[in-house]
């Protein structure tokens, strides 16, 4: 009888702390898990926008490399730049805007120019420059030539003619 009472007194109180301490576990093990894939999709971005911010350095200094060669020859010159279709998994765009003081590139993640883009390289100043390259649509096309004694530069696909 004195073995009955104990398995009765004991045993119901040891099943709950197993169950507490396995949904515990579970909990934990979510958080961690969680943790982690927050942890990678923000290193992902990082490089994504760092791959961009590659690309346009590399896409201003072709552009003022163009510039310089238009300015000292007084021609038009045309060029193509290849470019990557997607940055990791993520469509990009790239734009020249200008006001009446900079000209500047600016670019993004998406799949047309939004207003207001975080990366922005500047251009030499005194240079018109229009057009946009939406990535995925061919190599980019950068056309460059002196109107009215100002510089102009244009972006554009080179799938797109005109």
């Amino acid at each position: 009888m004195l073995f009955r009472s104990w398995r009765c007194e004991y045993l119901p109180t040891i099943a709950p702390s197993y169950l507490y301490t396995f949904l515990a576990m579970i909990a934990v093990s979510t958080i961690l898990v969680l943790s982690f894939m927050t942890y990678v999709s923000a290193l992902r971005i990082s490089s994504e926008a760092g791959q961009l911010s590659n690309l346009m350095d590399h896409l201003a200094a072709e552009s003022t490399d163009l510039l310089t060669l238009v300015l000292v020859t007084n021609t038009t010159i045309e060029t193509f730049l290849q470019m990557p279709s997607l940055i990791g998994e993520k469509q990009y765009w790239l734009r020249f805007r200008n006001d009446s003081s900079n000209a500047w590139l600016e670019g993004g993640f998406g799949n047309q120019p939004k207003e207001g883009a975080a990366l922005r390289v500047h251009l030499p100043q005194e240079v018109f420059a229009t057009g946009s390259y939406i990535g995925g649509y061919g190599a980019a096309r950068l056309e460059c030539e002196i109107n009215a004694g100002c510089p102009r530069i244009q972006l554009t696909s080179s799938s797109v003619v005109g």
